[in-house]
């Protein structure tokens, strides 16, 4: 009868959104305060990313590349390349949860609570930057370059507030979409945000030729936010998994030295752009579905007292982020009594090692600006 009435491709969908609802409900599950996996997905994007900017600190240009200048060399790539996953992790994460059906609000309503999610941390945070900039680095200040930080970002990380905004502005659309198509539309969708985003700039470095690329409307981080959506419902195997994310993360250091070998420039870091380079792709989304499969009772049970810190971090990684790199610079410029910089040391252990510097204290200090009351509610 129900066969009947719905159709087998009728019933297929209901099956799937109920099987993504549960996945959905699974995800924002509560376990001795901690909501896992998201807090453990956000906890590791934010280390990534601070790794990141670890990695790519400004190293003075040399004329000869002796053995040290190589292994400098490979070796900061290599962590840039591992921490890679890191804003694709967040952006996933984000369609993973906002695109349900079954999320019902009205636009306004929708976009008024992300402007305040993102608006107030802006201006907080950015006007420690601009006071960063004339302070710090000495910068001079005009209304002309305030006008521009304003348009464009306040300092070099404020991109992705700007990235998740546009996000933001598509997602009302987006879940009338993931509503009602099924998966073989939402993978003709990914199909050609990956064409556009990844293979064809590979296909130009590759041959030589210029492609057009207007001729692909859908392109960037959109399709890691449906991506997000997308993969909820997937079930690969954990070790399958880890061999695609170790393919990814290898593809990503052979590419890297091959095109810096042989093209050379700007063009050597192609392999290491979170949206053109393919084995980025398949690593993020390799390593957001193993994060995935992290048991919150588990996770709990073995790490009662760490639980409690992953939830804060969960919490507060927008505050952490936006922070951070006042943190990473006052290291390496040694504010602390002590240098951090890849300039002063084995990059080996450097990278690693400010990372986590940078992050214990970078949460140290968002948990105090939260513990003010007033300052809590626009740190992020």
């Amino acid at each position: 009868m129900l066969l009947a009435e719905y159709g087998w491709s009728n019933l297929i969908s209901i099956m799937r959104q109920s099987l993504i609802s549960h996945v959905c409900d699974w995800l924002l599950q509560k376990n001795t305060e901690v909501s896992a996996p998201v807090d453990l997905i956000r906890t590791v994007a934010i280390i990534l990313v601070i790794m990141v900017h670890a990695a790519i600190e400004p190293h003075p240009i040399v004329t000869v590349m002796d053995q040290a200048e190589v292994v400098r060399w490979f070796t900061v790539n290599t962590y840039d390349a591992f921490a890679d996953a890191s804003v694709p992790l967040f952006v996933m994460l984000s369609g993973a949860l906002l695109l349900q059906p079954s999320k019902v609000e009205s636009i306004r309503v929708f976009l008024k609570k992300r402007a305040l999610r993102l608006g107030l941390p802006f201006v907080f945070w950015g006007t420690a930057y601009f006071l960063w900039r004339f302070f710090v680095n000495g910068e001079a200040l005009t209304v002309g370059s305030i006008v521009q930080g304003v348009l464009t970002g306040p300092y070099y990380h404020f991109w992705f507030l700007y990235m998740l905004a546009g996000l933001y502005l598509v997602t009302p659309a987006l879940r009338v979409v993931t509503a009602h198509a099924d998966r073989r539309v939402l993978r003709y969708f990914l199909a050609l945000v990956f064409f556009g985003t990844a293979v064809v700039p590979l296909l130009i470095l590759v041959s030589g030729f210029t492609i057009e690329l207007k001729l692909f409307a859908v392109t960037g981080w959109i399709g890691y936010y449906v991506l997000g959506y997308y993969v909820l419902s997937s079930r690969v195997r954990s070790s399958t998994l880890y061999a695609l994310y170790f393919l990814g993360f290898l593809g990503t250091v052979a590419g890297t030295y091959a095109a810096s070998a042989l093209v050379g420039g700007h063009t050597g870091l192609f392999f290491l752009d979170y949206l053109s380079s393919a084995p980025v792709v398949l690593a993020s989304a390799a390593f957001f579905l193993l994060l995935l499969k992290v048991s919150p009772t588990a996770l709990a049970a073995r790490f009662p007292r760490g639980s409690k810190v992953l939830h804060f971090v969960g919490c507060s990684t927008l505050a952490i982020y936006l922070l951070h790199v006042m943190v990473l610079e006052s290291l390496q410029k040694g504010f602390f009594g002590f240098q951090l910089s890849v300039n002063t040391l084995n990059p080996i252990v450097e990278v690693p090692l400010i990372t986590a510097v940078t992050f214990v204290i970078s949460v140290g200090i968002v948990f105090l600006l939260k513990r003010v009351p007033i300052v809590k509610r626009i740190v992020g």
